[in-house]
């Protein structure tokens, strides 16, 4: 494939739509306010850089560390243990097609523990509820007494 068609695919989504122009905030270039949302990011997880996901929504400021707020509130230690987490976050992932999401969480359950067999079950486990759901949806089921 010719560079110019490659490079006019990676410009589409997924669904034909143009991808984003924005540019990632870098660590270099970003503000003392950006910058202190990277450092607890890197130091809570333990890593030498932040992913692409946080650099571009360093955009907005306000928005970066809100949203690093409530990561960092939800996915703490909690009732569900860390791999139980990352599999909810994954299953919402592929139902909302989100590419991204999916493979960044994917890769954190792994690291978690996840198996192969576990992936291939979550995946059942996501198609049949969507496909229940829209089933129970579409026929206007009603909500069972028992249920309530």
């Amino acid at each position: 494939m010719p560079n110019a068609a490659r490079s006019a695919l990676f410009k589409q989504s997924r669904k034909g739509e143009p991808m984003s122009q924005q540019k990632p905030v870098e660590y270099a270039a970003a503000s003392q306010e950006v910058k202190a949302v990277y450092d607890d990011i890197k130091e809570t997880r333990q890593v030498d850089d932040v992913n692409n996901f946080w650099k571009y929504i360093a955009q907005h400021p306000p928005t970066l560390a809100r949203t690093w707020d409530s990561l960092k509130e939800v996915m703490a230690p909690g009732a569900l243990d860390p791999l139980v987490k990352e599999l909810l976050y994954v299953a919402v992932s592929v139902t909302n097609n989100c590419g991204y999401c999916v493979a960044s969480h994917t890769a954190a359950a792994r690291r978690a523990g996840m198996t192969d067999d576990m992936f291939g079950e979550l995946l059942a486990i996501v198609g049949m509820a969507n496909e229940t759901n829209r089933l129970a949806v579409g026929y206007r089921v009603p909500i069972d007494a028992a249920f309530e």
